[in-house]
């Protein structure tokens, strides 16, 4: 991982992640060549600890953590961490940006998403039972979208396909100077917009991001494991316990939305002026 130098270097390479620092560039309405470095650490998935990793040396300290929610920054103060800044999630300004993408008269289906690994953990399930339950669920048409290193595998895609599902990516979440992530969320939002329900087998961005934008939620199956889950999170047990309304088959979809409202964030929407302080960007001025 990307970390400040003392000449003014990369920060994280996680603050690129699915195009989070171009949307936010746009936002600001910066040029879109290259990403701008972030002068900070940018909560780049939904979580329910404090909004990053558990372990202390992922933010270099002193330097600034924005984080989508109160609630984050609040247990973040908690557990001893400091300089939080309040901004809500990428995809709020993402959807400010793009008010109709995606946007269709009907939408159908469920979009599924299975909890994944990442490049440094994999993770333990079944696949196969996972979409076996789903198909004894779901009544009609199911996309399945798999995060880019279950895609890769062939016999991943078959458990979903053999049952008749449709499985797609949204692509790899790049970097900085990778133009692969860029349209990472663009791409999410265009699939949620298009089916009536979003679904998986663990709370996650892509529940909230598809309750924000008006899908029925569903959380059930197998929650899987990271190889190496670490306990601070609490497991299944915590999020269950926090968040038991979300959890079945069948979820209040206002209720989905009043909570998504509140974990990404939207109250919290700062304006260009207010990133670009943040951040540390200067406004380009054009003749």
């Amino acid at each position: 991982m990307g970390r400040a130098n003392r000449y003014g270097g990369m920060m994280d390479e996680s603050n690129h992640w699915y195009g989070h620092s171009r949307i936010l560039g746009r936002y600001c309405e910066m040029p879109d060549e290259t990403p701008k470095r972030i002068q900070g650490f940018l909560q780049h998935g939904w979580n329910y600890l404090h909004g990053f990793p558990p372990n202390d040396h992922w933010c270099s300290p002193g330097y600034p953590r924005f984080v989508w929610s109160d609630v984050l920054r609040r247990r973040g103060w908690s557990m001893g961490r400091r300089g939080h800044y309040l901004i809500g999630a990428p995809w709020i300004y993402l959807l400010h940006l793009e008010p109709e993408l995606g946007v269709t008269t009907k939408r159908e289906g469920t979009i599924w998403y299975p909890f994944h690994g990442w490049e440094k953990s994999s993770v333990r399930g079944d696949h196969d039972r996972l979409a076996a339950e789903i198909r004894d669920v779901e009544t009609e048409s199911v996309t399945v979208c798999l995060y880019w290193l279950e895609f890769a595998n062939p016999d991943i895609r078959q458990a979903y396909e053999s049952r008749g599902f449709r499985v797609i990516c949204h692509g790899e979440r790049g970097s900085r100077w990778e133009s692969k992530g860029r349209d990472f969320l663009r791409k999410q939002l265009i699939q949620l917009r298009r089916h009536r329900r979003v679904a998986s087998n663990r709370l996650g961005s892509a529940l909230f991001y598809g309750a924000s934008v008006g899908c029925e939620v569903a959380v059930y199956g197998d929650p899987m494991q990271y190889e190496d889950e670490r306990p601070e999170y609490g497991g299944t047990a915590r999020r269950i316990r926090l968040w038991p309304e979300l959890h079945g088959v069948r979820v209040d979809p206002g209720l989905a939305a009043e909570v998504a409202g509140r974990e990404l964030g939207f109250e919290y929407q700062a304006t260009p002026e207010e990133l670009r302080r943040m951040f540390g960007w200067k406004r380009v001025r054009y003749a």
